[in-house]
């Protein structure tokens, strides 16, 4: 069975390897993934980085070009996953929405935003992120007052009647509990019907394998289903065993002797955490964007940009290793759409600075989830990329094809805002150094 993920921004692959992520969603791109040898395969979407108007668009393209593709090829046994963050931000229930209208006839669709790497559990049917040890509710946490997806539950039929705004009320949700899952549930995944909605516990990876088991068995059975999750499952579902390369052996992958570089965009908490300790390194050179001046004086772009670029040639030449990083101030808008349009500029702007990159760094660490997705799409200008693994739990490595035109053969590590503990960057930095 085929394990189509349809990702909100590039991280989805956290937990996985050796499969393909797509960058384009045209029926061509798309067979590519379909006849690949992995039974998994990731579109990286980026929708949480679009308006809603616009994530629906580019939902609706990628059913619709995949429903042409899946024809195509004659597929007909498939599990489809809309991805999505383990702290519950995102375009829900835009995506599954769109998703059922346009490949509809779903039996059931699931949240299942338990993410284990990263410290996310969910517990009778009450979404947890463990801060220090300790297990605290979401709706307690910075990332339930985020500026775009902000919500108020963290138990989850009332996050999905508070996202729904109330058609689909809380007692109408079902929910699978761990003693559910652990004695076995095949039987309750064959009684649904009519697009159920149903959270899902989870504790552990051993709750989601006996999950994934029974899923897959259903969906064999003739039941489709529509999965809205965190990464945690996907590994359970796809059952690839261990990567081809250890975490700690990756410095393998450098293309060159050269330094690399490490670009930094996310403006989370932990980011800035991360970011504090990494700086702390040898040989390593801070680099700063004002990102007000962006706003304020957009007149001054060409010049930052051009100086930036320079500054980033002459550390390289010393042997320093350039990090740049967006300035850490949270700015303030007048809107949600001004927020979001404001963060495409962001994003364009660093995307300039990766094409201007030394041609012969030697790894690129992109922290941040949008970021990461136009470091792949725009800065790289790539179709597809092969997935290599983990370089720590929830970062994912990837390598460009070796013609790229910029970068042959170049290791890129994709790295989420809000995962790994305060040496987080200090440890992909030190693996790939």
């Amino acid at each position: 069975m085929k394990i189509i993920v349809l990702d909100d921004d590039p991280t989805g692959s956290q937990t996985v390897h050796s499969c393909l992520l797509l960058l384009r969603w045209d029926r061509e791109t798309l067979s590519l993934g379909l006849r690949d040898q992995a039974e998994i395969f990731f579109v990286l979407t980026n929708t949480r980085a679009l308006n809603p108007s616009e994530a629906a668009e580019v939902v609706k393209e990628v059913c619709y070009n995949l429903k042409l593709a899946l024809a195509q090829e004659k597929i007909q046994d498939f599990l489809l996953v809309s991805r999505s963050d383990s702290t519950l931000r995102g375009h829900y229930p835009l995506e599954t929405t769109v998703i059922s209208a346009e490949l509809g006839g779903f039996d059931a669709h699931f949240l299942l935003p338990a993410f284990f790497e990263g410290g996310r559990i969910t517990r009778d049917s009450i979404h947890y992120l463990i801060i220090e040890g300790v297990p605290t509710p979401v709706e307690k946490t910075e990332f339930a007052k985020d500026s775009v997806f902000a919500y108020s539950h963290s138990y989850l039929p009332d996050y999905v009647e508070e996202k729904t705004k109330g058609s689909i009320k809380a007692e109408q949700v079902e929910r699978l509990l761990l003693k559910d899952i652990r004695k076995g549930c095949f039987e309750r995944l064959m009684e649904l019907s009519d697009n159920t909605c149903v959270v899902v516990d989870g504790e552990t990876q051993a709750d989601f394998d006996l999950l994934a088991k029974d899923l897959l068995k259903a969906a064999s059975s003739g039941k489709r289903f529509l999965l809205r999750s965190a990464a945690s499952i996907l590994t359970s579902l796809a059952k690839l065993g261990p990567q081809p390369v250890p975490a700690d052996q990756m410095s393998q992958y450098k293309r060159t002797s050269k330094p690399g570089v490490i670009l930094v965009g996310s403006h989370v908490k932990k980011t800035t955490q991360q970011l504090e300790e990494l700086l702390l390194e040898p040989d390593l050179a801070a680099i700063e964007i004002e990102v007000s001046l962006l706003r304020d004086d957009p007149n001054s772009r060409d010049s930052l940009l051009a100086n930036t670029l320079q500054t980033i040639q002459d550390y390289h030449s010393q042997g320093l290793t350039p990090v740049i990083y967006t300035s850490r101030s949270e700015l303030t808008f007048v809107n949600i759409e001004a927020r979001l349009a404001f963060g495409v500029t962001v994003s364009n702007f660093l995307m300039d600075i990766v094409k201007g990159l030394p041609n012969e760094i030697s790894f690129l660490i992109s922290k941040g989830g949008i970021t990461s997705n136009d470091v792949l799409s725009v800065g790289l200008s790539l179709r597809t990329v092969r997935l290599l693994g983990q370089i720590l739990p929830g970062c994912s490595l990837v390598r460009t094809e070796p013609d790229h035109p910029l970068f042959p053969n170049l290791p890129v590590v994709l790295f989420p805002g809000n995962v790994g503990d305060k040496d987080g960057l200090v440890t992909v930095y030190r693996r790939l150094k």
